[in-house]
């Protein structure tokens, strides 16, 4: 029986924290700094769920969500203002990973599966397109999928089974890649190879020219 890593053909990638950087602390301190102090209510339930939830499955609107946090805030904020808030968490995508996906789309079919927002893929997509001459995620994937475009959102199984659907693709055949351990046990759950990404470990370690590193702890 050959070991887990030489059974794969397909790996999904998750995006934020997978492909590109980011530090959600920074939306917050530009918050602050709008005049806005009481952050546990982007923190509870309800936001996370009735607004976030919601905006990440395209349930909302750009316009709909800059309304909901001038309501949360209080702040008479101008859709700038927010937007760029909003867009501080997002760092960048460093050059050497983009170039390790490449290397690794010359070995496996890639996916591309992100929880995500209109707002946030905005400006993403400029700095794909501007940086690395791509005109959008599906050039550099094999095919992308981001949940506002969807409707659906991890760890709900049924975005899981979208795409190996989608593709036809095998569970025992694929590798899904995530910093989120909720999004790596749904996936789990449906037969789905994992590798749960964790700091310091970013995900251009785990291959050797474009090829899964043969000690990756897979599950």
């Amino acid at each position: 029986m050959l070991p887990e890593y030489q059974t794969i053909k397909n790996i999904i990638f998750d995006f934020g924290g997978v492909i590109l950087d980011i530090d959600p602390q920074l939306t917050l301190n530009e918050l602050k700094k709008l005049g806005f102090d009481d952050m546990n209510i982007f923190m509870n339930d309800e936001f996370q769920e009735n607004v976030m939830g919601k905006f990440e499955r395209g349930i909302l609107t750009p316009e709909k969500f800059r309304q909901k946090i001038r309501e949360l805030t209080g702040l008479d904020l101008c859709d700038q203002e927010i937007d760029d808030a909003w867009n501080a968490l997002l760092l960048d995508i460093p050059k050497e990973r983009i170039a390790a996906i490449e290397q690794v789309k010359q070995h496996y079919n890639i996916f591309l599966l992100s929880n995500s927002n209109e707002i946030h893929y905005e400006l993403y997509l400029r700095d794909l397109q501007l940086r690395f001459g791509y005109h959008e995620f599906d050039k550099l994937f094999h095919k992308a999928y981001f949940s506002f475009d969807l409707h659906l959102s991890k760890p709900n199984p049924e975005i899981f089974e979208f795409v190996l659907n989608q593709h036809n693709l095998l569970p025992a055949e694929t590798l899904f890649i995530d910093d989120t351990f909720e999004h790596i046990k749904a996936a789990r759950k449906l037969g789905l190879l994992t590798y749960h990404l964790q700091k310091p470990v970013r995900v251009r370690d785990i291959f050797e020219n474009g090829l899964l590193k043969e000690k990756l702890a897979i599950v």
